[in-house]
């Protein structure tokens, strides 16, 4: 077996290549002409199984990214003078330069504390009704991500206080799913249980991350929010001429189930990866692995040694942690080889 040489592989599970599924069918897509702009059989049929999946007729939109998947999604829940409800460690706050304000021409975020990366519903309404005047921007939309930025999960009693708050209050409920997989995953329950169910009205599914080469999907639940969402894609030159090389990875990992297997495989890994890191001195793991990242504290002169090795990993904004990430495709090797690293770096550097 050939050695394991230090590089991305903990970095993000975005750095990991296209697992077989999608790559085949893609393949399989690239064969004689299809009609554009969505109007091919590959595409249907992905829209087709997105339905299946959620048991809902829901309205599916093929997305480049999840940035644009996000910003639209938001833009299309509210108006310019309208407000965002976020947590502060949302991605739609410090990863996606300033895209939601941007495509919904200037609706403001509103950030809102919680434990874990989850919004706290007691916070929420606190920043609702501090001010109700024409001066502050309407709070309009809460948006909640699945699995957060921090690696924990909404279980499905925290998606009913949200759910009440946001009706209570008289807010949309966006969840950004760039992980959502992984949270079904942890959760064993079915996608419906997280999604419509528990008052969801848009969700950005997560493709990208759960092993795709490129692309996310808007899903909308409520009718109304979805009206003219296709201008939206057109403008923001988020409407692929060749849309089956979108779709057809989508109908690859959905057909097969291997979307969930996937997920599994991810978050079984960074559980793994936590539980071998524990006996590290040194090394502080947070305990709560919920879906496929790992967040750890490295005594400062570890981690440079780590990073001098060719490891990359990030740290994360705001929390004072490293996060390493596993993927569909990590393996033990793979695990062993950074902890063979780690080793090292600990034994130069008492």
């Amino acid at each position: 077996m050939n050695a394991i040489e230090p590089g991305f592989q903990f970095a993000s599970d975005n750095t990991s290549g296209v697992c077989p599924e999608a790559w085949n069918a893609m393949l399989e897509a690239n064969s004689g002409y299809a009609a554009s702009y969505g109007d091919d059989p590959w595409t249907k049929r992905a829209r087709d199984l997105v339905r299946e999946i959620f048991e809902f007729d829901c309205h599916v939109y093929f997305i480049f990214n999840g940035t644009a998947a996000n910003s639209l999604a938001l833009a299309s829940m509210c108006q310019s003078y309208h407000s965002v409800l976020a947590h502060q460690l949302a991605h739609v706050e410090t990863d996606e330069c300033g895209g939601p304000e941007f495509f919904s021409n200037g609706t403001k975020l509103l950030l809102v504390e919680g434990e874990g990366g989850r919004v706290d519903p007691a916070a929420v309404e606190k920043v609702v009704r501090r001010r109700s005047d024409v001066h502050f921007p309407k709070p309009k939309v809460l948006s909640i991500t699945q699995a957060t930025e921090m690696g924990t999960v909404y279980r499905s009693e925290d998606l009913d206080r949200i759910y009440e708050t946001a009706r209570r209050l008289h807010l949309n409920l966006h969840m950004d799913g760039s992980r959502f997989a992984n949270a079904l995953a942890t959760l064993n329950v079915s996608p419906k249980e997280l999604t419509w169910k528990a008052g969801v009205d848009v969700l950005c599914l997560g493709g990208t991350k759960n092993g795709m080469a490129v692309g996310d999907c808007v899903v909308f639940f409520d009718d109304d929010l979805a009206y003219e969402f296709e201008y939206r894609c057109k403008q923001a030159g988020q409407l692929a001429s060749k849309m089956r090389y979108l779709s057809a990875p989508w109908v690859g990992l959905l057909e097969s189930g291997v979307w969930l297997k996937n997920a599994q495989h991810a978050n079984a890994m960074a559980r793994l990866f936590a539980e071998r890191l524990q006996a590290f001195p040194g090394v502080s793991v947070r305990n709560n692995v919920e879906s496929n990242a790992v967040f750890l504290q490295f005594p400062p002169a570890v981690a440079a040694a780590l990073r001098s090795a060719g490891w990359h990993f990030h740290d994360f904004i705001g929390v004072g942690e490293s996060r390493l990430m596993c993927s569909w495709n990590t393996t033990e090797q793979e695990i062993e080889a950074f902890l063979k690293s780690l080793a090292d770096a600990i034994e130069q550097n008492p």
